[in-house]
């Protein structure tokens, strides 16, 4: 993986820079993901949000997730490009949209969650842990073991 993650929307209005490591990668298969993504589901890219920096205003829309935590979806407001995430269970982090990398190929998905859910036509990677739902404690928790 890279020390430095570049990306935005596909119009340019958004972009980011993030400085190292991501702490998770992932596949979500959720109904949200799913329609956000406009695919079979969405791929995240966590970061700790002092290590991004965004350039350019953002649209967002917030909406309860099945454990009741409230996500703020961010996106481009001219070309609607989903960007990044952010969960106020999860404060100091941010998911970046891997879409909306300018190369994906630097990250590597670790895992998959949500897999109940997934179009029968979406088929991820099965080597990968794999979470019928989300796992107890998010994502990262299951990557600490």
């Amino acid at each position: 993986m890279s020390n430095t993650l570049t990306g935005g929307c596909l119009c340019g209005a958004v972009s980011y820079e993030a400085k190292g490591e991501p702490m998770m990668v992932g596949h979500c298969h959720c109904i949200d993901c799913r329609k956000t993504s406009g695919a079979g589901h969405s791929t995240h890219v966590a970061m700790p949000e002092g290590a991004v920096t965004i350039s350019g205003a953002t649209g967002a829309y917030a909406r309860a997730a099945d454990s009741g935590n409230v996500v703020i979806r961010h996106f481009c407001p001219v070309c609607g490009s989903p960007v990044y995430t952010t969960n106020i269970a999860m404060p100091g982090m941010i998911f970046l949209r891997a879409s909306s990398l300018d190369d994906p190929d630097l990250v590597t998905p670790q895992l998959v969650v949500y897999k109940s859910r997934a179009p029968k036509w979406d088929l991820t990677d099965p080597a990968l842990p794999t979470f019928v739902e989300m796992p107890e404690g998010g994502p990262s928790s299951a990557m600490r073991g």
